[in-house]
């Protein structure tokens, strides 16, 4: 679009609508004409919503005008999940459509990229975002249950609950203190996907960081193994933080991701293997390649470093 066109009468209020999407109102309002809306330089991605090409923005910037558009609704679902950055087992970038949740009773929004949903929402379940409508992560998670498989949803409450005050990073607070989530799920009746809802709460673990070391630990748990615990400190000065750990049969697991990869990482782990090894811990590494060999690939290398160790399954 020729921004010039924005500037000949009040370039101050015309300066925002170049930079992200607005609505035709607040255009309208801004001093901009109907022959400047229909510009070839605006994409029209849904009915009375603007956006100047190519201009990156963000998910939230993205999302406003269809809160300002649908003003008893809020930012829901999968798009609520992506504004709290919870893991989803799509990769996020590739969501264009955006969930827009009205109160019960209401008509379901409907326009072009939007999925709409009705809902009885308490004010307690919304929250804002640089004035933006939100579900809470809380509401976002009960939202997910009847979307995403028990392991995906396990691996949400993990995100939400991890907490941890480890010597060699900053401490981590939880985004949902996990007493808090086991409550509000237990507070909530007839609704799709409850009854995941409560069992991921029975298998979620403080201490979690990643999608993929829920999935290990899960593959452990299905197998019948000795338990493995999270956020468990191996004793000694300083202390081994291991992703998973039994005590019993001092074995630890790792899940080695992309961040270990790195030479800073590289060389704490070269500390923490030999820390491990020092204090009478058998560790077990486990890679992406591994994971793609299947469950009982991962579970065999478990089995063989507990028998090492003194297991007699």
């Amino acid at each position: 679009m020729d921004q010039t066109c924005f500037m000949v009468a009040r370039p101050r209020e015309f300066k925002f609508l170049a930079r992200r999407s607005f609505t035709v109102e607040e255009g309208l309002s801004a001093g901009a004409t109907w022959s400047h809306l229909r510009d070839a330089g605006l994409v029209k991605p849904s009915r009375g919503i603007r956006v100047p090409v190519g201009k990156q923005q963000t998910l939230l910037e993205r999302v406003r005008p269809y809160t300002v558009l649908c003003p008893d609704g809020c930012i829901s679902h999968v798009t609520a999940a992506q504004l709290h950055g919870m893991p989803l087992p799509w990769f996020d970038d590739a969501i264009k459509t955006i969930h827009l949740t009205r109160p019960a009773h209401s008509s379901q929004p409907r326009r072009q990229n939007v999925v709409g949903h009705t809902n009885s929402l308490s004010p307690g379940d919304i929250m804002y975002i640089e004035g933006v409508p939100v579900t809470t992560p809380a509401r976002t998670f009960l939202d997910l249950c009847a979307l995403l498989d028990l392991e995906d949803l396990v691996a949400v409450a993990d995100f939400l609950i991890c907490a941890h005050n480890r010597s060699f990073e900053q401490p981590k607070e939880p985004v949902v203190p996990a007493p808090v989530l086991r409550q509000y799920v237990a507070g909530m009746r007839r609704m799709r996907g409850l009854r995941a809802a409560r069992r991921a709460m029975e298998l979620m673990r403080i201490g979690v960081d990643s999608p993929r070391e829920t999935r290990l630990r899960l593959i452990l748990d299905r197998a019948g193994l000795p338990p493995f615990t999270t956020n468990y400190a191996i004793k000694g000065e300083p202390p081994v933080w291991p992703d998973l750990a039994c005590e019993e049969y001092k074995t630890s697991g790792q899940y080695e991701g992309e961040i270990h990869k790195t030479t800073q990482k590289q060389l704490y782990d070269r500390n923490r293997d030999e820390r491990s090894a020092a204090r009478g811990w058998l560790q077990v590494k486990v890679y992406n390649a591994d994971m793609r060999k299947g469950d009982d690939y991962v579970v065999e290398m478990f089995k063989q470093a507990l028998r090492q160790q003194g297991w007699s399954g």
